[in-house]
C-alpha cells in the first residue's frame, strides 16, 4: 500500500533567499538636474550621474543561475575561510561492485566430480584451488573448469571434513591467478559482499549482499567428520553449486568459503537469503595443515 503521506526524496533545496524573475527596480532619488547656466564667469559645479539600472535580462540570467545551481549551494559554495568539513565522504572505487566482479572472476572455478559439481577459487601463487570437502567426498582426481573455458585435471591432495575444506593442485598452474585473501582482518556486520561461484551449474555467477552475522555456529560438512564451526552468515544469495566459492569484500577480498544454506524444506533446497561462509582465516591454516601433510 503507498504512503498515504509521502516524504520528499532529498528535501527542498537550500541556500541564500532570492526574488525569482525580473529585479525590483531600484528607488534611490535621483540627483537634480544642474541649474542653467548663467552669464557669470563663475566655474558651474558637475552635474551627478544617476546610478545606474541593471539591466533586465542580466539580472534574470542571474536569477536563473541561483535558481538551477540553487540545491548545491550548501555543499559546493563554501568561502574561501570556510574549512571543509573533516567528515565529508571521499569517492572510492572499492564501491564498484562490477570491477570487483571483474578482478576476482578470473580466479574461480567449476569443480566437477563423479557425484556432483561445486566451486573453488586459485588460493596461492602455485596454483592450488581451495573448495569444500563435501565437494570433492570420495574423489581423488577432479575435473576444474576455469572462467575462459579451459578444463584442467586436478589432484585432491587432501581434505579436512572437520572445517570442511579441501586442496586441489591441477596439472599446471599456467594461465591461474591467485585471489586476494582478507586473512589477518575480520569483516564488520553490514559489509557489502559478493558471493561467487557455479550454483546450479551456472558458472560466473556472481549475486550481493552484505554479512549478516559473525561467529554463527553451524554445522559444516557431511557424515560423521562434519561438526559444529563458526561462520559467517550472508544474505548474498547462495545455491547449490555455490559451495566452495569465494565470499569476497567490496575490495575483491576473499573473507570467507560459501559452504552452506539454511533452507525451509530440505527436499526442495534454495536460498532464502540466509547462507553460510567458513572464515578465510579458518580455511587457509586447515589447507596449510593439508599442504604440509598433517
Amino acid at each position: 500500500m503507498p504512503d498515504p503521506h509521502p516524504r520528499s526524496g532529498l528535501g527542498e533545496p537550500r541556500g541564500p533567499s532570492f526574488f525569482p524573475g525580473r529585479p525590483r527596480e531600484h528607488t534611490e532619488p535621483i540627483a537634480p538636474p544642474a541649474p542653467a547656466p548663467s552669464h557669470t564667469t563663475a566655474p558651474q559645479p558637475r552635474p551627478t550621474r544617476p546610478p545606474r539600472t541593471p539591466r533586465p535580462l542580466a539580472a534574470a540570467v542571474l536569477a536563473a543561475v541561483l535558481a538551477g545551481g540553487l540545491a548545491g549551494y550548501a555543499a559546493g559554495a563554501l568561502g574561501d575561510d570556510d574549512p571543509v568539513p573533516a567528515s565529508a565522504p571521499a569517492a572510492s572505487a572499492s564501491g564498484d561492485l562490477q570491477a570487483v566482479a571483474a578482478r576476482v572472476l578470473p580466479s574461480v572455478v567449476s569443480v566437477q566430480t563423479d557425484r556432483g559439481q561445486g566451486s573453488g577459487f586459485v588460493f596461492d601463487e602455485r596454483g592450488r584451488i581451495l573448495t569444500n570437502a563435501h565437494v570433492v567426498e570420495g574423489s581423488s582426481r577432479v575435473s576444474v573448469e576455469l572462467q575462459d573455458g579451459r578444463r584442467l585435471t586436478a589432484e585432491v591432495i587432501g581434505d579436512d571434513p572437520a572445517h570442511d575444506v579441501a586442496v586441489l593442485e591441477p596439472e599446471t598452474s599456467r594461465g591461474l591467478r591467485a585471489a586476494d585473501l582478507a586473512t589477518g582482518t575480520r569483516p564488520a556486520v553490514g559489509d557489502t559482499v559478493l558471493a561467487i561461484g557455479s550454483p546450479l551449474g551456472l558458472s560466473g555467477t556472481v549475486t550481493s549482499g552484505i554479512v549478516s552475522a559473525l561467529d554463527r555456529s553451524v554445522r559444516l560438512g557431511e557424515g560423521s567428520g562434519g561438526g559444529q564451526r563458526r561462520a559467517l552468515q550472508t544474505d548474498a544469495s547462495i545455491n547449490p553449486g555455490n559451495s566452495g566459492g569465494p565470499l569476497v569484500d567490496d575490495e575483491g577480498r576473499v573473507i570467507g568459503i560459501n559452504t552452506a544454506i539454511a533452507t525451509l524444506d530440505q527436499n526442495r533446497g534454495g536460498s532464502i537469503g540466509i547462507g553460510f561462509a567458513i572464515p578465510v582465516d579458518d580455511a587457509v591454516e586447515a589447507a596449510r595443515t593439508i599442504i604440509d601433510g598433517g
